[in-house]
């Protein structure tokens, strides 16, 4: 059961009632787009300083952090709203409360949002911030400022009557990732020393799901370069694959995912075209290059040249249509252009399930003359260009050479005028699927080469002399095969299958000597290959035989995370010291596996210290002393009090409906997505999601009674007791409200700590609590976080309903607390199925409580 019920599409709904009884659920949400995205400003850019900042600090999107009073602060007002987040902190509570009574019904609110913090610990995850400003009244520690900001980000103070900039510098530890195989020279290796092992959420970006797990994959390419993330998605409904596809150039900030523009692609490939089966030449034809982004707009587009800040065009490239790949270097671009018909201009499926069989059999490389051509990017001019076959993926670029395969040889090109150096002959597999081509990595004076065939081999760089060969296990699955260089050695392993070993081997790049072999040193099952290529950092190998793995080489160790994975065709991107996993469509271990796109974090001091409760989690309300003891009220038989009816979430109403015709009663306009309604006590309570807003109406007249502002989103209804309303929050928080009026009883923090993130394009807490509490036996109970293997674990909570008092709370983490076993070993995990990972509302029988399938005690 998902507690993320409501629907995602709603520009604006209406609230309607029906005659019929009010217990069985008669809401009507009736979709009226036209929304406007972000309300009119009240000032002008020369009336607000801080716009005139923001401006003069060079900021073009991202997410910004203002510190202080926030009583005459303006948001409405700053610059490029549409590509930002928002995030107001203020220390007084009562000017937090009027900022949100304020503007909470604005179109852009959620994106622009006010909460509270202490004046010291700045409540955000390292990194995050794109720009904070420091408002004159508030002293933050500058040590705590570089904690918060962003690479390139910038701090904007007031002092001594004047503006000063503090910028966050790019460490050097980080490194970018700017084609398919990381650069131009085809070794799928990030320079990267900060990718570790994943511990910590960074950031979690739309869409939930991928379109169909049977059809194409639904993600083509991803890059990165200048703090972003580029990638080619298809927005199009998850509904049904059946609908058409939207294909858009997406724009994200790397650190904090903030979206900052999208531009449409209006054909590329068949949507589709079976699982597994590519093309994954299509991850080629994105590169990226500092503040310049290089992409076909079409699959038979040009090459256009991008603003990556705006996504402008700045030049589009004559003769290069029909480009299917790009390779970019020091200002050149080398590209293959394919002049003819592609192989893949008259695919239309065929059959639901089999197509894959099909596409295997009949789609293959043609082995049709193309063009590399090599294009100044500066003058759009063709330096060169050279009419042969090419196979997919083997085209590589060097200071002084173009290589690349020919299907009989590796060919060598001198890359100032694309004259011959040398061909020599080298051995492929018969067929190249769409799925597959001929890996090439040039490495100090060597050429490494594995055409599919079992063999590798390496190969002087300067002659073409073939240098030694060796066998090339079987890797990777329906994707191009493995072969990276990390560290001065060649590294391959047998990871296609769960029966194949695992054993890494490394070789001598000039000599093919074996210098390296170790195998696993995990103990789990390996369910299956994630169909991608692995790809690696100077550190760390990283494979995907059931999820991602992390293979030390120095140390000879694999740490395993079958909890996530890459998504289909592209995999993931090691880069900005995280670890990017698009979304995926997988149905293995669903209710342990992450979902949507995830920026994952290496282990971090700050952040796990963070995981232990601190003090202060009770905030007593205005209604507290007056209320101290909940009422002595039942819920009325006709009530509906609670997600789904009940604490068993059955959905079933004794009484059913009264008659066989509805007529409206009522209804009420909220913009926005809503949850579903609970009914109790006279009222109706429904919740607009991302307006953090919960209104009450009278459930006979529609009246409105109250709303109530919290601090991030109320995914799913609130539940109903004895004259209480109680209800969970994407802050952390769990809130207790009087019924009659709204007014705060009591505010639980259920996160460990005040720590916020950004998740699915709103400021959240890393440990958020669903909407729909359980509440059982007077007590509220509900589970708070994202995931048992980061930041911590998850943590379940019972606290006294009339009070709000901590009775429980313990943590349900990676190890089974009765074996101290990690829940990844063998004895967890049995084919599809591991042990329960992911949060959701709480169900009870009376004795026991269920998340999911995971079955707890009183005791977690």
């Amino acid at each position: 059961m998902d507690g993320r019920c409501a629907l995602s599409t709603l520009a604006s709904v209406e609230l309607t009632m029906s005659a019929r009884r009010l217990a069985c659920l008669p809401l009507c949400l009736v979709c009226i787009f036209g929304s406007s995205l972000h309300a009119a400003s009240s000032q002008t850019p020369d009336e607000d300083p801080l716009t005139q900042q923001l401006v003069d600090s060079g900021y073009t999107g991202g997410l910004v952090v203002y510190l202080g009073n926030i009583s005459n602060v303006d948001p409405f007002s700053w610059p490029h709203l549409e590509r930002s987040l928002v995030l107001l902190l203020d220390t007084d509570a009562s000017r937090v409360a009027a900022f949100r009574r304020k503007y909470a019904q604005r179109p852009s609110y959620g994106s622009i949002s006010a909460d509270t913090w202490d004046g010291r610990h700045i409540p955000l995850v390292d990194r995050l911030a794109s720009r904070i400003i420091v408002s004159p009244d508030i002293s933050v520690d500058r040590r705590e400022l570089q904690r918060v900001l962003s690479p390139r980000g910038k701090a904007l103070l007031r002092e001594d009557g004047q503006w000063t900039q503090i910028e966050k510098e790019v460490p050097s530890t980080i490194d970018e990732w700017t084609h398919y195989f990381h650069d131009p020279s085809g070794n799928a290796v990030a320079h990267d020393q900060e990718v570790a092992p994943p511990r910590h959420l960074q950031w979690l970006g739309s869409p939930r799901w991928s379109r169909h797990h049977d059809r194409m994959a639904s993600m083509s390419a991803l890059v990165s370069s200048g703090g972003r993330i580029f990638y080619i998605l298809d927005e199009g409904s998850r509904a049904s694959i059946q609908l058409p596809a939207h294909w858009k150039l997406m724009a994200r900030d790397a650190f904090n995912g903030v979206v900052l523009w999208k531009r449409s692609i209006d054909r590329w490939h068949n949507h589709l075209w079976p699982l597994k089966s590519g093309p994954t030449q299509l991850a080629r034809r994105l590169v990226a290059d500092g503040d310049r982004l290089y992409v076909t707009l079409s699959i038979k587009a040009p090459v256009t040249m991008l603003d990556a800040t705006t996504g402008e065009t700045l030049r589009t490239f004559a003769g290069t249509d029909r480009t299917e790949e790009i390779v970019y270097d020091q200002g050149r671009l080398f590209l293959l252009v394919n002049p003819g018909p592609s192989e893949l201009d008259d695919y239309a499926p065929l059959l639901n399930v089999g197509d894959q069989r099909r596409v295997a059999q009949q789609w293959h490389w043609n082995e049709r003359p193309r063009f590399v051509k090599a294009v100044d990017t500066t003058t759009g001019k063709v330096l060169w260009q050279l009419e042969t076959k090419v196979a997919p993926f083997s085209l590589t670029v060097g200071a002084d050479d173009v290589v690349f395969h020919d299907g009989t040889h590796l060919v060598s090109l001198n890359r100032s005028d694309g004259t011959r150096r040398w061909a020599v002959p080298a051995s492929r597999r018969e067929t190249i699927t769409m799925n597959f081509g001929p890996r090439v990595v040039l490495y100090e004076d060597v050429v490494l080469y594995a055409g599919g065939d079992r063999k590798m081999a390496g190969f002087d760089r300067a002659s073409g002399k073939k240098l030694w060969e060796a066998e090339h296990p079987r890797s990777s699955y329906e994707s191009p095969e493995d072969l990276l260089v990390i560290n001065g050695l060649v590294w391959a392993a047998p990871t296609r299958s769960t029966r194949d070993s695992g054993v890494f081997t490394g070789r001598d790049p000039h000599t093919g000597e074996v210098k390296v072999e170790f195998p696993p040193d995990v103990e789990t099952y390996w369910f299956h290959h994630r169909c991608y290529m692995a790809k690696a950092t100077d550190r760390f190998l990283l494979p995907s035989r059931t999820g991602i793995e992390f293979v030390d080489p120095k140390e000879r160790s694999w740490t395993i995370h079958h909890w996530v994975r890459g998504g289909c065709l592209f995999g993931i991107l090691p880069s900005n010291g995280l670890l990017y996993t698009p979304p995926h469509d997988c149905a293995c271990y669903p209710e342990t596996k992450l979902w949507g796109l995830n920026a994952l974090a290496p282990q971090s001091p700050s952040r796990e210290n963070a995981s232990t409760p601190g003090p202060d989690r009770l905030l007593h309300g205005p209604a507290y002393d007056a209320d101290a003891k909940a009422p002595d009220t039942e819920a009325r038989r006709a009530d509906w009090p609670t997600y789904r009816g009940s604490s068993q979430r059955h959905g079933h109403h004794a009484d059913g409906l009264a008659g066989d015709k509805l007529t409206q009663r009522w209804h009420r306009r909220l913009e926005g997505r809503l949850t579903a309604p609970t009914v109790a006590h006279g009222l109706l309570f429904v919740a607009q999601i991302d307006r953090h807003t919960l209104h009450a109406f009278d459930a006979e007249s529609g009246k409105p009674h109250w709303s109530f502002t919290a601090g991030g989103r109320i995914d799913s209804p609130p539940t109903w007791s004895a004259g209480r309303v109680y209800f969970g929050c994407a802050d952390g928080y769990v809130y207790c409200l009087r019924d009659r009026d709204g007014e705060l009883v009591w505010r639980f923090r259920a996160a460990p700590r005040d720590l916020r993130l950004v998740a699915m394009e709103q400021v959240e807490s890393v440990w958020p609590v669903h909407g729909s509490v359980l509440v059982d036996r007077g007590e509220v109970c509900f589970v708070a976080g994202r995931s048992t293997f980061l930041d911590g674990g998850l943590r379940f909570l019972r606290l006294d309903a009339a009070s709000g008092r901590l009775l429980h709370e313990s943590r349900l983490d990676e190890v089974d607390p009765a074996t101290g076993k990690p829940l990844q070993d063998a004895d967890y995990i049995k084919i599809l199925n591991m042990p329960v990972g992911l949060p959701d509302i709480l169900t009870t029988d009376g004795k026991y409580f269920y998340m999911r399938s995971q079955k707890l005690d009183r005791e977690g």
